[in-house]
């Protein structure tokens, strides 16, 4: 044999051991890989979806409250907040989630093997193979008990996301691959799966759903250029994060302000004109919930988030009623921006009512959802009753952030609360349960009472039709129906035109942002929001430790509630007052000096000049 023979015949025989051997230690060194990325998003305190204490359901249908840790592909069970008390580990990809109906306060949802396999894993994230002491679990299911409904439903939200991602190995192995994704080779950040799991779960189109109050559901489709922008939003996001802090990409903006916004309550104002002149306490309290829910059904196209209001920002409007010839005036100020707090003040001297609050406005991102939060009060005043009605807010629950249909609902319990009369309504928004119907979304129900008695329940859609049934008769009434002779009833609301406003009133402080993002020129909107925030961010350096003072509310520290410094709640005087008016943000009364008459309808735009809005 030559010798080159003989050298191919050696590497013949060589070369398949040769390979085995390269393969079996990159076998070796991809498991080490794998298990190091796996340990070491288990021990990374970023790579956390959600976490909170759950009421779990062992095998003896007693509920043991533990702390739980959502991470993707697994969920964490310890007895403590702390890591030493570890209990179980559950496979998510191995589970299906449902909500389960519960007897009891809070929400249940139950996480179940479909073929009754095991869920557990056999060893727990630091290697302990046994866990800590408990009542015994089941091993194929678990029931969760959360403490409220909307934190039962972010709780499914964000299951949802973890259940969607894949092994944290495949994740990792891909992110690594995409170059733009990968960071440290050792590192999974929760930022990169849930990008990940954005591009497992998004068509090549993304539509964007709203279930639009009183309106016919909507779809809009995000071009190939805020998708880019999408991204950078996400880089921004931690779950359990407030969104208030973070910069939002101009095009998911609705162009004004979030003073503005809250001023939709007050296009049936006229409804409160007629509450004052009811003559039972019950009557007056179905009117002033006619009234609210009013508020809801007037929507922009889509899901649009107003602009976060500058600090000192100012906006004010008034509405024209013409059966009674009077008007209603609206002023607000954005009196803290961390936190933001928005005070509002609405008058209508002559119709005999006013209303004085502020809200705080809070927003949670919890992986596929977030929760907006208006956590504040109302203080509805009936002048000539000297009637306090206490009103609080629903909550708005955002879904399908990351993937699935994006959707915007209403949650929690609102109350309206009469101490004088002793007259107290309840209402529930509910959110669609899991495996509802479409007849499901935007449902409402509640009771009002008087004392314990209750006299009526109330029951509907708050886009659509309320019923009310009167508890001793069984008569049941429309409440309250937005349909098309409700919405060319709406009192004509009336701005002063942006060349007469103040440079801080919301229309001309907002003007070129609100100009760019109607001519869809996203780079010039989000140019001209940069530059008024940075000039908030320079004022704010400027003032140092310097408090804000605001121009038209004051704190109250005995009741830690904002009012209006120019608030005047004596009953109107037909035989004294002859027009309440607005100047530079001051609502005040003229007296007749002489006699004359005045209509507002005649003499408004004799007045100043302004600008009707939201017929």
């Amino acid at each position: 044999m030559s010798h080159s023979s003989w050298e191919k015949h050696l590497f013949k025989g060589a070369m398949p051991s040769f390979i085995k051997i390269v393969q079996k230690k990159n076998y070796r060194q991809e498991k080490k890989r794998v298990a190091k990325e796996l340990f070491s998003a288990l021990k990374d305190p970023s790579v956390v979806i959600m976490s909170n204490w759950l009421k779990i359901r062992g095998t003896l249908k007693s509920w043991t409250k533990l702390w739980c840790i959502l991470k993707p592909g697994i969920l964490l069970i310890y007895k403590t907040p702390g890591s030493d008390h570890w209990v179980g580990t559950i496979l998510l990809n191995a589970c299906k989630l449902i909500e389960r109906p519960s007897k009891k306060d809070g929400f249940c949802f139950k996480l179940y093997h479909p073929l009754d396999k095991s869920i557990w894993a056999m060893k727990g994230p630091k290697g302990e193979s046994v866990g800590s002491i408990t009542q015994p679990l089941p091993s194929n299911y678990l029931i969760f008990r959360a403490a409220s409904e909307s934190d039962g439903r972010c709780w499914m939200d964000a299951l949802e996301l973890a259940l969607s991602c894949s092994s944290l190995s495949k994740m990792s192995a891909k992110s690594g691959r995409d170059g733009d994704l990968s960071g440290s080779s050792e590192s999974s950040h929760i930022l990169q799966l849930l990008q990940i799991s954005l591009h497992q779960h998004t068509a090549e189109r993304v539509h964007i759903r709203c279930n639009a109050a009183g309106e016919a559901s909507q779809v809009e489709t995000v071009s190939e250029e805020n998708k880019g922008l999408i991204w950078t939003l996400l880089k921004q996001l931690r779950p359990g994060m407030d969104l208030s802090k973070v910069v939002l990409p101009t095009f998911i903006l609705e162009p004004r302000s979030f003073l503005d916004k809250l001023s939709d309550y007050y296009y049936h104002a006229d409804l409160l004109s007629q509450a004052v002149m009811e003559e039972s306490p019950y009557s007056r309290m179905k009117q002033v919930l006619r009234w609210y829910l009013s508020g809801f059904y007037k929507k922009p196209k889509g899901l649009k988030k107003p602009y976060n209001p500058i600090l000192g920002e100012m906006f004010r409007c008034c509405w024209l009623h013409p059966q009674t010839d009077s008007c209603t005036f609206y002023i607000a100020e954005q009196v803290s921006h961390h936190p933001p707090v928005s005070a509002f003040y609405i008058s209508n001297r002559k119709d005999g009512f006013c209303i004085t609050g502020s809200i705080l406005a809070k927003s949670k991102f919890y992986g596929n959802s977030l929760s907006a939060i208006l956590d504040g009060k109302a203080r509805l005043l009936f002048l000539t009753r000297d009637e306090e009605y206490i009103i609080t807010m629903p909550y708005a629950h955002c879904k399908g952030i990351l993937y699935g249909t994006m959707t915007l609902e209403l949650g929690g319990k609102i109350t309206i609360e009469c101490e004088k009369t002793q007259c107290y309504t309840e209402i529930e928004y509910k959110l669609k349960p899991f495996l509802g119907s479409s007849c499901n979304v935007n449902q409402i129900s509640g009771k009002i009472r008087m004392g314990e008695d209750v006299l009526a329940t109330v029951d509907g859609h708050w886009d659509s039709k309320v019923h009310l049934t009167e508890k001793r008769t069984g008569q049941q009434e429309v409440l309250w129906n937005p349909g098309p002779d409700i919405r060319r009833q709406r009192l004509k609301r009336q701005v002063v035109q942006v060349d007469q406003q103040e440079a801080f009133e919301s229309e001309r402080l907002w003007q070129h942002v609100t100009r760019a993002i109607k001519d869809k020129d996203q780079m010039r909107a989000t140019q001209e929001k940069f530059v008024l925030e940075e000039a908030q961010r320079q004022e704010a350096r400027e003032r140092a430790e310097r408090p804000w003072n605001p121009r038209l509310f004051t704190f109250n520290t005995d009741t830690n509630e904002w009012h209006y410094k120019y608030t005047d709640t004596k009953p109107w005087d037909p035989e004294r007052c002859l027009l309440q008016f607005e100047k530079d943000g001051v609502i005040q009364t003229k007296e007749k000096s002489r006699r004359r008459s005045f209509s507002y309808s005649q003499n408004w735009a004799a007045q100043q000049k302004v600008s009707p809005t939201g017929s």
